[in-house]
């Protein structure tokens, strides 16, 4: 019977040391979890798992049972049931200080927009890693939303403005999630300050129709939130392709961002695609395309486990090797965080190594790559790490 040829050995050794730097991330748990609980945070679904279903059933949950399970003191491939008990016996820190530490990343860019309530904070975060750099990547939309009933329409664009310069004083980039709450089909434009104020007024008088937190979809006010957000120079994150339900994949193509790249591209802010899956190859192109466009491939990764192999793969086919970032998009158990780091290994690890033993490449430049993807990239585009 045959089997897959063994990495080569200086090129497993450089995968084994590099010290990542996560690009995109958010923070781990704040509460501990019980199975079914732990279930629910293993699919981007928001939505109950279908009778005579399990969300176990899953390369995400096979994959926390194959590479997690030993950290706590557990066989491979124990039963997720043994599994979660373990984890529940342990301090919740602790088990984040097994997963995270276990994951070789040097520098953490934490995505604080997206419920925070549930999550430690970025100190606590720190806490857990210790050595390591943690950063902040602010979420244009959740600043907007902070300050919508503040004050009326006709100044909300410069309440917003004055809230960005203080939430950004210390930040390493910024992100903005237009592919979920309108997609990608927008006017590239920068919206004139009328029509701003007409989408405020919009927006504002919806929100005294209603006492639920501010959500901002109004395509004119994320219009105008992504070019404030690039004339801040910071680097600027956009969620494309897969993710929960929330949003139509259709339009989260990112090839649909043509134009408004084009009008950016002068700027020299560096435009970053977060995921992209199904739509990698699309990213790839335009990071080929345009000198200011990066990608990852990150929350795909941990959802595809044992098959994520492909796409990364896919991911290096096209794209220029400067262009392609790493990033596990975890959001919450720790589990995830340290599986985008092993996948992304153990991935990088079979796919280079295919070529180098078929003569294509030299085991040099496999290494050499290997490093741009897992660190250098993002401290190019980042620039150096904050205290």
């Amino acid at each position: 019977m045959s089997t897959e040829p063994a990495p080569d050995p200086e090129l497993a050794e450089a995968l084994a040391s590099v010290r990542l730097v996560d690009h995109h991330v958010h923070s781990c748990l704040a509460q501990p979890v019980d199975l079914p609980a732990f279930g629910d945070l293993l699919t981007e679904s928001d939505r109950p798992a279908a009778v005579g279903t399990s969300p176990f059933d899953s390369q995400v949950a096979f994959a926390v049972r194959r590479h997690c399970a030993p950290l706590l003191g557990l066989a491979p491939h124990a039963p997720i049931e043994d599994y979660v008990a373990a984890r529940a016996a342990l301090p919740t820190d602790e088990v984040d200080r097994r997963l995270l530490g276990a994951a070789g990343v040097d520098r953490w860019l934490i995505d604080t927009g997206f419920r925070g309530d549930a999550l430690v904070d970025l100190d606590a975060f720190g806490a857990r890693v210790p050595g390591a750099s943690v950063e902040e990547i602010v979420r244009l939309e959740t600043v907007l939303e902070s300050v919508a009933r503040e004050g009326g329409a006709d100044d909300l664009e410069d309440r917003f403005l004055a809230a960005l310069t203080t939430t950004t004083a210390g930040a390493s980039g910024l992100k903005s999630v237009i592919a979920y709450r309108h997609g990608f089909e927008f006017d590239p434009s920068r919206p004139e300050p009328a029509e701003v104020r007409a989408a405020s007024s919009r927006w504002l008088a919806e929100l005294d129709r209603d006492d639920a937190a501010p959500r901002v979809d109004d395509p004119v006010l994320l219009r105008m939130l992504l070019w404030h957000g690039i004339d801040t120079g910071l680097p600027l994150q956009l969620h494309a392709g897969f993710g929960d339900p929330d949003l139509d994949l259709r339009r989260c193509d990112p090839l649909l961002l043509a134009d408004w790249l084009r009008l950016v591209e002068p700027s020299g802010s560096d435009v970053l695609l977060l995921h992209c899956y199904p739509f990698h190859r699309q990213a790839g192109f335009l990071a080929q395309a345009f000198p200011h466009v990066y990608f990852d491939v990150g929350l795909a990764v941990n959802y595809t486990g044992a098959a994520s192999t492909a796409v990364l793969a896919e991911a290096l086919e096209l794209a220029p090797f400067g262009k392609l970032l790493y990033s596990s998009d975890a959001w919450g158990p720790s589990e995830l965080h340290l599986l985008g780091a092993v996948l992304w290994r153990r991935g990088m690890a079979e796919v280079l190594g295919r070529w180098v033993r078929a003569g294509e490449w030299s085991v040099a430049d496999a290494v050499r790559v290997a490093q741009l993807v897992g660190r250098d990239n993002a401290e190019r585009v980042y620039g150096g790490r904050h205290g």
